[in-house]
């Protein structure tokens, strides 16, 4: 029986092609669990406290609209506060 060195390249090829993919996965996994050693879940929902408002509160989910032309007056007003004055030279 003759030794064919093919077959026997490709499964040594996928034999090694597996053992980088299992060395590859144990040490990732081990990064990731050394990552997150100090992560830990809250201890409490973020949540959970909606519920407990007061009345007064509750309106806080709707927003409250700026009118537009004291956006642009504010604006404005800082641009030409930031702006440098120029004084002309005479030559």
């Amino acid at each position: 029986m003759k030794f064919n060195w093919t077959v026997f390249l490709t499964i040594t090829l996928l034999l090694m092609m597996m053992g980088a993919g299992v060395f590859s996965a144990i040490w990732g996994f081990s990064l990731g669990r050394e990552a997150l050693k100090g992560v830990t879940q809250p201890e409490f929902r973020p949540g959970s406290n909606l519920s407990n408002r007061p009345e007064n509160e509750s309106n806080s989910n709707n927003p409250r609209f700026l009118d537009e032309d004291d956006i642009l007056r504010e604006v404005e007003a800082q641009i030409q506060s930031h702006q440098p004055e120029v004084t002309p030279h005479s030559a």
